[in-house]
């Protein structure tokens, strides 16, 4: 379907227009192909986006690429937080992952040496809980890093965090495998909709 996750990427995405003051939010379903990650709300093909800020959907890729696709599109400033979208297999509702570990996507060397052991998710997890479980899905917040591209893109991700007054949120939010694609669409939103209600708008363009 056109619009989806899987389709819109980089610049040709939800980019802002002139005058639009509300922070991108980026939603980045990092595993490829999956029906529940559209966010296409009908067959306008109008992607939807949480109040005050804008959804911007990257497409799956290699993690390594992706990452630094991410970075930049952080770098530019018109986005303030990521949303990362991935599966579980530590239970059967969706999970906030809060920190990952300073790994290779293999999980078997240190990412960087210089780099913190461990780094911690800047989103308002217990604001996303709040709001999964208001949507009625059940849902938890783990410390335990998945071996997996999800983790290694988390770590990647808040490593590379631009230097200033205001730091980006980033989250992690794994959806049970399997899971019905309604489910999943629902648990992004409710996910999105609480980070975005953080992010504060973009300044005045001269």
């Amino acid at each position: 379907m056109a619009g989806t996750m899987n389709e819109i990427d980089g610049p040709k995405g939800n980019d802002a227009p002139n005058g639009d003051r509300r922070p991108g939010i980026i939603i980045c379903a990092y595993e490829g192909e999956d029906a529940g990650w559209d966010l296409v709300e009908d067959l306008s093909g109008e992607i939807w986006s949480p109040a005050g800020a804008r959804a911007v959907p990257i497409a799956g890729n290699d993690p390594d690429a992706l990452a630094t696709t991410l970075a930049a599109r952080l770098g530019s400033g018109e986005c303030r937080a990521v949303l990362l979208v991935g599966r579980t297999h530590k239970g059967q509702g969706f999970r906030v992952q809060m920190r990952a570990e300073n790994r290779t996507l293999d999980h078997k060397h240190r990412l960087s040496d210089t780099g913190p052991g461990v780094a911690r998710a800047t989103a308002p997890v217990a604001d996303i809980l709040r709001a999964l479980t208001a949507a009625g899905l059940q849902a938890d917040a783990s410390s335990e890093a998945e071996a997996d591209a999800g983790s290694y893109l988390l770590y990647r991700v808040l490593a590379d965090l631009p230097d200033g007054p205001l730091t980006p949120s980033i989250g992690l939010l794994r959806a049970p495998a399997p899971a019905n694609e309604a489910a999943v669409r629902k648990g992004i939103k409710a996910a999105a909709s609480a980070m975005a209600s953080h992010l504060a708008p973009l300044p005045r363009s001269n």
